[in-house]
């Protein structure tokens, strides 16, 4: 078999990639600064050169062939290790680079916003971009180069570097214990019990671990971000498990106080994700040595 079947070209590479992501000529014309018909021109050569259908049409969509959807399975990973091999180079030329970074918004919010500054006067040539997520996704399809989650460290495709555990406190507004003071853990059954939405059950943990039954719980509104809680419990509103690295300020300025010092150790902790294709760019290297040098700072 000649050579060039098996290595079309990178042109007809890429259009066919940006057409198999988008399912769509005129999406792909546009991320690529082309027009449809040259798109369509391309993977039409494409084709011809490999003698396979790789989409069909319904409709006024197209739909990958499965041969299509295993050309385009094996043809991302390939394509992505040509960026990554072209983003490495012209970095280690540059000395920059621009870190695309997902990362849980009160987290971005309380805890890294305010401790960038320090990055930016070691790194001032590398511009992070933060973008709010939650839960697992496809970073390349994303976009993102890595991400800051909570979990057990495991998340296909990625290497996990240990930030810090996982470690809830109650907490309550200075009026709210005042006014029904608590002391004992069954005191928290007088309470309304606030909660974040992808975390129900972890009042649950905190009665078992105390010994107090279920029953006991007044369970309140559950609050999609965390900050939305923090600021529910501010008001008064009633009492939340609070990861303890986002609610320093509010501690240290007495806007909130332990409502019982008996911390919750849930066994997750806070990981920064990056793919091992792109651990090694100098942009994104520096910065995650910047991150385990912050994490330090707070253990220490």
């Amino acid at each position: 078999m000649h050579p060039r079947r098996l290595t079309p070209s990178m042109s007809l590479l890429v259009s066919f990639e940006a057409a198999a992501r988008h399912l769509s000529f005129t999406r792909a014309a546009d991320e690529l600064s082309l027009t449809q018909s040259a798109v369509s021109r391309q993977v039409a050569s494409l084709e011809a050169l490999l003698e396979v259908t790789l989409f069909r049409r319904e409709g006024r969509h197209i739909v990958l062939t499965e041969v299509g959807a295993m050309y385009q399975r094996e043809l991302m990973g390939a394509l992505q290790r040509i960026r990554s091999a072209s983003l490495q180079a012209m970095a280690f030329r540059t000395g920059q680079g621009s870190l695309h970074l997902a990362a849980l918004p009160t987290f971005a919010g309380k805890w890294l916003m305010p401790r960038l500054k320090d990055f930016y006067g070691r790194h001032p040539g590398i511009v992070v971009h933060i973008h709010s997520r939650i839960g697992h996704f496809n970073l390349e399809l994303a976009g993102m180069d890595a991400v800051i989650g909570v979990g057990d460290g495991h998340w296909a495709g990625l290497t996990s570097h240990l930030l810090m555990q996982e470690e809830l406190l109650p907490v309550v507004s200075p009026a709210l214990a005042e006014s029904q003071p608590i002391a004992t853990p069954a005191d928290l059954a007088r309470h309304l019990l606030l909660v974040v939405t992808g975390r129900p059950l972890v009042w649950r943990q905190w009665f078992h671990k105390h010994n107090l039954p279920d029953a006991a719980m007044r369970l309140g509104p559950q609050f999609e971000l965390t900050s939305h809680l923090v600021q529910a419990v501010t008001a008064g509103l009633g009492v939340g498990l609070v990861p303890s690295c986002l609610i320093e300020d509010e501690l240290r300025a007495g806007s909130l106080k332990l409502a019982i010092a008996l911390p919750l150790q849930t066994g997750l902790s806070y990981y920064f994700f990056v793919s091992p294709l792109k651990a090694d760019l100098p942009h994104i290297s520096a910065f995650k040595s910047w991150l385990m040098d912050a994490r330090a700072n707070v253990l220490a």
